[in-house]
């Protein structure tokens, strides 16, 4: 019989201190378990150690590098573990997954502890009764908020339709292992594990702040509530995790019904979270700004609404997306598929005439947008984006330095990446300036665009008696904000108008194609494929990259058509860790992953 033994992860090792010097010292290793109740700041540990267990940036498989599996992206090293998935030839010992099924438990577990007979929310932890309460209540929520988080992740990469043809989830465990016992779990349903999820994000809601504001509690409080806990859960993350939740579980894959009240819950929610945002962050602490471009590098950038710690004086991103001629690893390529998805300037798509799009000239009156995320062929990357010339991309064939194949730091497809790359850095300079990085989960765009793809299932583009905003009216936030780099958004749109008039089925693919465009290389692209499609085919298609040749007159000739991968994916779900399937006959693998059963 396979079975599994398993171990207290993290709880009983000496852990790292976190980057937040206050409330958060972990349990420690010279005490047993049942000697964490005995001293406060060990039962803190046991939610504090959750955050730190997430990761910090989007330098791993489950960030950019993610978009190699979709045709965002390609990976530059051909014999990484994703580019073997996407061509399906991964084995059971490359799997690239396997550490965020242990990661996403190893917290559960956490949690589940703290939450065991309301252990942790009867511990004394402050002696003035009234602070004491805020933190009992603060960390009861997080506790019930971080799990649904850390479920939410498994239910992302493990779901789906099992051998057996059903739609599966993970193992719901809500009470802490029993770690001298054998352990044989079993994946419930994906609806249960949805219900689960939702219900977890409402326990949270009852214990915790709406958001951790100074400006919302007392000054006399500050010292246990308000703003020095940001980056923490609050109400509103559990809100937003709720429509990111109720927006996959309504696709067409999780959804075949079409069951009409899942776009409706995912459309409510996200505009809970829009209106706080709003008429909260935006009125009353004139902090948040709908039209304010996204600072990738400020950890407290208003637009987050749910984020990791963050890597301070940190050049991951740099190295990772620059290529070897400027100091970085060219690690990954954006395909001609992405850049194909940018606009024109007017805001016309560059299949439509009225766009005056030049595919001999393709990178020419391009919407703003593209100029911060892509670098191409004769791209410069300018100091601050606005001073002196710091590299040149030169990708043509034939001695272009920057080209496919001229080095094993070079982009397969002929384009690099920009986005969250900090254009002040120059490790040339005499002091290199590096910048905090950190991920943001949950971001406004990204409840903006959950918004929007919900409402249009509901009431179509233009309605906005329902919910007092239309799909429309939400789209029109993203396309008239400012850029990454700080230049303006589009002023007027004909196109948009355009496409609302056109009704559901053609706004729906609009939303789409926005959607790309602003999460490319945030790790989502997989995932939204995944849920729209309901066949391997539509996920089975090459990818292109740009031919570039220098004429004699110094002017380019491209060649946009030329193929880089072709994908062959077996499984339009991630497979279920193979050591567990071997420990825990239990478990039912995902199809099309027959050799990890």
């Amino acid at each position: 019989m396979k079975t599994t033994k398993i171990i207290l992860l993290g709880v009983m090792a000496v852990f790292l201190g976190s980057c937040v010097d206050y409330l958060d010292p972990y349990p420690n290793g010279d005490r047993s378990r049942d000697d964490i109740w005995e001293y406060q700041d060990m039962v803190q540990g046991l939610v504090g150690q959750c955050y730190d267990n997430m990761p910090r940036n989007y330098n791993d498989n489950e960030g950019a590098y993610f978009d190699c599996i979709s045709d965002n992206a390609v990976r530059t090293s051909t014999t990484d573990q994703l580019r073997q998935m996407a061509l399906g030839v991964l084995t059971t010992g490359q799997d690239p997954f396997r550490t965020y099924w242990d990661r996403n438990y190893k917290s559960i577990n956490l949690v589940n502890m703290f939450l065991e007979n309301n252990k942790g929310f009867n511990t004394r932890f402050i002696v003035v009764a009234r602070w004491d309460s805020l933190v009992r209540y603060r960390l009861q929520g997080e506790a019930f908020a971080l799990r649904a988080w850390f479920q939410w992740d498994l239910l992302q990469k493990f779901g789906g339709r099992g051998m057996d043809g059903k739609m599966l989830g993970f193992p719901i465990v809500t009470k802490p292992l029993d770690f001298t016992q054998e352990v044989n779990l079993a994946r419930n349903s994906y609806d249960e594990c949805v219900k689960q999820i939702l219900a977890d994000c409402d326990s949270a809601y009852k214990y915790l702040p709406i958001a951790h504001r100074d400006f919302l509690v007392p000054v006399d409080d500050r010292t246990y509530a308000g703003s020095r806990y940001w980056g923490r859960m609050d109400g509103i993350t559990t809100r937003a995790i709720k429509a990111l939740v109720y927006l996959t579980w309504a696709s067409p894959r999780f959804n075949p019904g079409n069951d009409i009240s899942r776009w409706d819950s995912a459309a409510v929610n996200a505009k809970k979270v829009i209106d706080f945002k709003l008429k909260v962050d935006g009125v009353v602490s004139k902090g948040f700004s709908p039209s304010d471009q996204v600072n990738w590098f400020n950890p407290n950038f208003p637009g987050i609404i749910w984020s990791s710690r963050y890597n301070d004086k940190n050049d991951a991103m740099e190295r990772m997306f620059y290529p070897g001629g400027f100091q970085g690893n060219g690690t990954m390529g954006a395909t001609q598929e992405l850049v194909d998805a940018f606009p024109m300037k007017n805001g016309y798509p560059i299949t439509d005439p009225r766009s005056g799009y030049d595919p001999q000239n393709p990178y020419k009156n391009r919407d703003p947008r593209f100029y911060t995320i892509i670098f191409h062929n004769s791209a410069q990357a300018k100091k601050n984006n606005t001073g002196a010339v710091m590299y040149t991309f030169e990708n043509w064939e034939g001695g272009g330095k920057d080209a496919a194949g001229a080095s094993s730091k070079n982009s397969r497809t002929n384009y690099h990446i920009k986005k969250m790359v900090f254009m002040g850095l120059n490790w040339s300079d005499a002091s290199i300036n590096r910048q905090p990085h950190s991920k943001f989960f949950i971001r406004w765009a990204h409840m903006v665009l959950t918004f929007a793809e919900a409402a249009n299932q509901v009431v179509g583009p233009t309605d906005n008696a329902k919910y007092g905003l239309s799909a429309k009216e939400a789209i029109k936030y993203l396309r008239t904000r400012k850029n990454y780099d700080g230049g303006s958004g589009f002023s007027s749109d004909p196109y948009l108008d355009e496409v609302a008039a056109a009704g559901k089925t053609t706004f729906d693919a609009f939303i789409k194609n926005e959607r790309r465009i602003e999460t490319c290389f945030e790790g989502m692209r997989f995932y939204d494929l995944q849920r729209w499609t309901t066949t391997l085919a539509e996920m089975n298609k090459e990818v292109h990259g740009a031919g570039v040749i220098k004429n004699e007159d110094g002017s380019f000739t491209y060649d946009l058509q030329r193929e880089v991968e072709k994908r062959d994916f077996k499984s339009a779900y991630l497979p279920v860790p193979y050591d567990e399937m071997l420990r825990m006959s239990n478990l039912v693998q995902n199809e099309g992953w027959d050799a990890w059963k």
